[in-house]
């Protein structure tokens, strides 16, 4: 009670206030000086701030799978036959061309997948191959990059079967993949059985 009764008369003489007063002035005060310095930052707070703002900042995305060209996004054109060799050639590397698939032998353009399909897409490995044993194995071995089902179960056939719909029912069948020399005439063994015949005629 001595102190705080000393503190009062202290106050009272060197400012003329009561205690009370006193307190409340300078509450106002010290509030005032907060409240104008908040409108003001040193350079130095602001170059710590951006920092650890960068250091805090997420990482950029990784780059994303690039879009299609216009061209790709077109009323798919029918391809007709082509050989194995030839649809590889349509596997993204050249983005004017577009993005074929073969299922059980039918070309299927799914550019309309680019996402998928195309170069960073999911399947990306997919496209330019004959991919029906790689589906129904669900398999991203290359060497299931092939039309032969040997050795397949029901269950896996029943796989491809569905996916087999889900293309027919998504993308737009442009052609057939034929084996080399398939769609090409055996003119040297008809060649060949003629002269056979002929060597037995003149026995």
């Amino acid at each position: 009670m001595e102190i705080l009764a000393s503190l009062s008369d202290t106050i009272h003489a060197y400012t003329g206030l009561s205690p009370a007063a006193f307190v409340t002035i300078l509450s106002l005060m010290i509030g005032a000086y907060f409240l104008v310095s908040s409108f003001f930052v040193h350079p130095d707070s602001i170059a710590t701030t951006e920092k650890s703002a960068a250091a805090s900042a997420p990482a950029a995305p990784p780059d994303q799978a690039p879009s299609p060209p216009p061209a790709l996004l077109a009323e798919p054109v029918q391809m007709g036959e082509m050989t194995l060799e030839e649809l590889r050639e349509y596997n993204g590397s050249d983005r004017e061309k577009p993005l074929l698939v073969s299922i059980k032998g039918d070309v299927y353009n799914v550019s309309r997948g680019w996402l998928f399909y195309g170069p960073g897409g999911p399947y990306h490995f997919f496209s330019g191959h004959e991919i029906s044993r790689a589906l129904a194995l669900m398999s991203f071995d290359p060497n299931d990059f092939t039309d032969n089902l040997d050795g397949l179960g029901p269950d896996e056939l029943e796989v491809l079967k569905d996916w087999e719909l889900k293309f027919e029912e998504r993308y737009v069948k442009v052609g057939r993949v034929v084996k080399s020399g398939e769609n090409e005439t055996s003119e040297p063994e008809l060649s060949s059985n003629a002269n056979v015949h002929e060597d037995a005629e003149t026995e």
